[in-house]
C-alpha cells in the first residue's frame, strides 16, 4: 500500500474520503494540522511557539512543519501507507516532501484531485452546521445532511453552531488561495503520471468507489510487475 494524498478545495469532501480509505485500508490518516495543534499543548519551547502562532491566526514556519513531518513518517505505523492530509499546499512544500519521502525511505503515492463545482462548494459552505459537543457536522442546503430538527444535533441534542469563516467572503478568498497555491502542484504531480482527477461532484459513496478501483488496480499492476 502506498500513501495517499488529496488536493481539494474548501468543503470538497476530503476529510470524509480519507477517513473512508484510512478505515478500509486500515493506515493512519496524517493530519498536519492536528500534528500541530497536539504539540500546542505541550509546555515546551516549540509547542509554546506553535501555540502562539496558531493563536494569532499565523503560519508556523515551514521548517518546523517540515520537521514534524518527518518526524511523524518515522514511525512504523507509515510502513505500510498512510494518508497525509494538509501538506503539501504549495510547490516548494511538494519539493520538500519528496525530499523528506527520501530520508524516511517511503515512497510517494497516490494524489487524487477533487475536481468539483464552484457553485456547490459554496453551497456546502454557507449550509454546513456543527454540533457544539460532538462535532458531527450537518448542512442545512442538502436534504440528506440536515439536522431532523432545526439547529440541533441528532446524536447527541447539542446545538449547532455555524463556523465564523463559513461564510461567502471568506469562501471566495480561501478558493482563490486554493486555486492559486494548487495549480502548480497539480501540474507537478501529473507530470509525475501519480495524479488522479476525480469527480467531486459525486455522491460520497461513488468518489469513494472510484478511488478505491484506482487503488486497487494499480496495487494488482504493482504485484504483476
Amino acid at each position: 500500500m502506498k500513501s495517499i494524498m488529496f488536493i481539494a478545495p474548501p468543503a470538497a469532501g476530503k476529510g470524509t474520503q480519507a477517513e473512508i480509505i484510512a478505515n478500509k485500508y486500515n493506515i493512519p490518516h496524517i493530519s498536519t494540522g492536528n500534528i500541530l495543534r497536539e504539540i500546542a499543548k505541550e509546555n515546551t519551547e516549540i509547542g509554546n511557539y506553535i501555540y502562539e502562532t496558531m493563536s494569532n491566526g499565523d503560519l508556523v514556519k515551514d521548517e518546523i512543519t517540515y520537521k514534524l513531518i518527518e518526524n511523524r513518517l518515522s514511525l512504523k505505523d507509515c510502513k505500510n501507507g498512510y494518508i497525509i492530509d494538509g501538506f503539501p499546499r504549495n510547490l516548494e512544500q511538494a519539493i520538500k516532501y519528496d525530499e523528506i519521502l527520501k530520508k524516511v525511505d517511503l515512497e510517494l503515492g497516490y494524489v487524487f484531485a477533487l475536481n468539483i463545482d464552484k457553485k456547490e462548494l459554496e453551497k456546502r459552505v454557507i449550509g454546513r452546521r456543527i454540533c457544539e459537543n460532538c462535532n458531527t457536522t450537518y448542512n442545512i442546503n442538502e436534504e440528506h445532511e440536515m439536522p431532523r430538527i432545526e439547529s440541533i444535533c441528532d446524536i447527541c441534542g447539542g446545538n449547532l453552531y455555524q463556523r465564523k469563516d463559513d461564510n461567502l467572503d471568506a469562501f471566495e478568498a480561501r478558493y482563490k488561495n486554493y486555486l492559486e497555491q494548487t495549480t502548480d502542484i497539480i501540474k507537478y504531480y501529473e507530470e509525475k503520471n501519480i495524479l488522479y482527477h476525480i469527480n467531486g461532484n459525486a455522491s460520497v459513496e461513488k468518489i469513494a468507489q472510484e478511488i478505491d478501483s484506482i487503488i486497487s488496480k494499480e496495487g494488482k499492476k504493482n504485484d504483476n510487475d
